[in-house]
């Protein structure tokens, strides 16, 4: 099938990037802190007292599906940067398989929609094919083996008829299943995925899990962030409940409690009846 094909692809690639400690976990991260000099965005520093995150403490193992919750300014975005690597710990350390993000070509990252330019001339196949680059290295054409990656890709995802489409001509639902099989052809082992549901219809959302259920069996790990806390609590393995801190972590039904839910988003949550409804500020400004 797809999957076996795939894999036998994957392993006749020249490994690149940083070799992964046997037995360590995808991620993890311990006592990390992001703090700011007060006054100055973007400025990292360890003894800053504006903490966007705060002795962020956890594990995410292989194959894992875990959501990302939280009020706007939770940190969400903070978290993802760590991970990728563009963003350093103010204290504490990251790691992906026991090394910190440098170096590491598994990690992909899909950002929010809102923050890319659909105008840019390329096509689905092009798109697909920057997930090889870090396979194949700069300056250095395809193969026709980085190219069998990228049409596997595309077909894993539903999408080989979209290859010589423009990117900015499809639909939300089908931009977000090209991110993922640029992913897929970047052989990522840990993909991050900011709010890749806003905006798209019911059926659009159910592919995009469709997709997500099928990475399973190669072990990839998936973090989403999310304002939607049905969603969270539905579909995912663990939910991550942030507000600078890690207000909780675990199965959706300990950590999406009254208690919880308040304590993480504080003014922005309305208790209704008998405590058991409660209404969050689900806006999806950027955090």
């Amino acid at each position: 099938g797809i999957t076996r094909d795939m894999a036998e692809l994957v392993r006749q690639m020249t490994h690149r990037g940083v070799a992964h400690e046997h037995g360590r976990p995808t991620l993890e991260m311990q006592g990390v802190t992001v703090a700011y000099a007060a006054g100055i965005n973007g400025v990292t520093t360890s003894r800053g007292t504006d903490y966007a995150l705060k002795n962020v403490t956890f594990q995410v193992g292989a194959g894992e599906r875990m959501a990302v919750v939280g009020p706007n300014g939770a940190g969400k975005s903070t978290l993802f940067k760590l991970i990728v690597g563009t963003l350093k710990p103010s204290q504490g350390e990251v790691n992906i398989f026991g090394h910190d993000p440098n170096g590491h070509i598994c990690i992909a990252y899909v950002p929010q929609r809102s923050q890319i330019d659909w105008s840019f001339p390329v096509t689905v196949e092009d798109v697909v094919m920057m997930g090889r680059v870090g396979q194949i290295g700069f300056f250095r054409w395809p193969r026709r083996s980085d190219w069998a990656v990228v049409h596997r890709s595309l077909e894993r995802v539903g999408a080989t008829h979209l290859a010589k489409k423009q990117i900015g001509e499809l639909s939300g639902g089908q931009q977000q299943r090209v991110f993922v099989a640029r992913a897929l052809a970047q052989q990522a082992e840990l993909l991050l995925l900011d709010e890749p549901l806003n905006g798209l219809d019911m059926p659009s959302q159910e592919a995009i899990f469709e997709v997500l259920d099928g990475l399973r069996p190669d072990g990839v790990t998936v973090l989403v962030a999310t304002h939607d806390l049905n969603l969270a609590a539905e579909r995912f393995d663990r939910v991550m409940l942030l507000n600078r801190q890690i207000v909780a972590l675990g199965e959706a039904t300990a950590v999406l409690t009254t208690d919880n839910l308040l304590a993480a988003y504080g003014g922005h949550m309305t208790v209704i009846g008998d405590g058991d409804m409660l209404l969050a500020d689900t806006c999806c400004d950027h955090d």
